[in-house]
């Protein structure tokens, strides 16, 4: 019996070294082949952006190709899907959504996936930029003549979005939900026919992205209010935030950069290490705010973990309180 027990913790003890051994030679080597990185949007788009900005970047520091591999579909979902399934070895990494990976929890009950269990948090990559945008037609120049002018109107005013549970709706939910206000929600299949209505005026408000926004702005159909990011943002410092007026609305339509959930510790601390130097880089700082894009970072992988998991909850209250039901 001694003689087993003698064994059986010597085997124990080299294990332990073996694994020791097996994570410092992952850590050293680590990477040796190409990274995919899973982007849930088509290409042009502003994940995508986000993921070939910091793969560009981050192939040349660890001296390998980074490879850009656009899977939409399902409001991020079907990417996400992948990540998961994918070998937890840091060679497949996603940029996941606030939609994919915080809301979509609280929207699906049948969800594949559990974000908390089965994806690994890295860092926080970036913010896009959304606008509370209105047609020139309505005489509003802020949100609170808005709010007021909402109030005012006998007919129904409407509000379109990119799709059920996308950041835009949320947004809009929210904001009917502080102001009080009553409103239509208005699905559309993506952000452009959504735009569309918006201009020629069928549409009253919506929660667009900044760059999408721009181009109609300047050709002087539509009108920008305010970001809905709880505070000002360094790309648009005149562009007053919701909060200003509507006191703790905020809306971050962030994205990070996201690992299977069992990739070793080394490995993610790696990457985390590797691409926050990425987003510090001008040249990524320079495509990204081009795009109308913020560039991020975290302080420590368990600080963006935390945060991701503070968003889960306040948008699993904003689902509920709004009664929206996905089937």
């Amino acid at each position: 019996m001694q003689y087993n027990l003698k064994w059986s913790l010597l085997g124990c003890v080299i294990a332990l070294c073996l694994t020791s051994a097996h994570d410092t030679s992952a850590q050293n080597t680590y990477p040796v082949r190409p990274i995919r990185i899973l982007v849930p949007f088509p290409a042009g788009g502003a994940a995508d952006v986000i993921g070939r900005s910091i793969g560009d970047q981050l192939s040349g520091q660890v001296g390998q190709p980074v490879v850009i591999d656009n899977r939409p579909g399902a409001g991020g979902r079907l990417a996400t899907e992948l990540l998961v399934n994918a070998n937890p070895d840091g060679y497949t990494l996603l940029v996941g959504t606030v939609g994919g990976i915080s809301i979509s929890p609280a929207l699906y009950r049948k969800l594949s996936y559990d974000p908390a269990r089965d994806i690994l948090s890295i860092t926080h990559a970036a913010e896009i930029i959304n606008v509370l945008a209105v047609p020139t037609s309505i005489n509003v120049s802020n949100v609170r003549e808005f709010i007021d002018w909402v109030k005012g109107q006998p007919a129904e005013v409407r509000f379109g979005t990119s799709g059920t549970g996308q950041p835009d709706h949320l947004a809009g939910e929210l904001f009917r939900r502080m102001a009080a206000v009553r409103m239509t929600y208005v699905p559309y299949k993506g952000g452009g026919p959504a735009l569309v209505d918006l201009i020629s005026g069928d549409l009253h408000l919506m929660f667009a992205t900044y760059v999408v926004a721009l181009p109609h702005v300047k050709s002087g159909r539509l009108r920008m209010l305010a970001v809905t990011t709880p505070k000002r943002q360094p790309l648009l410092p005149d562009l007053p935030a919701i909060a200003e007026t509507l006191n703790g609305f905020g809306l971050n339509n962030w994205n990070g950069i996201f690992a299977p959930g069992k990739t070793p510790v080394v490995i993610a601390d790696r990457l985390f290490v590797e691409i926050n130097k990425a987003l510090q880089a001008p040249e990524v700082r320079k495509r990204q705010a081009a795009a109308g894009i913020e560039p991020g970072g975290s302080p420590s992988r368990e600080a963006f973990a935390r945060f991701v998991h503070e968003e889960t909850a306040r948008w699993a209250k904003v689902v509920k309180d709004a009664d929206i039901v996905v089937e």
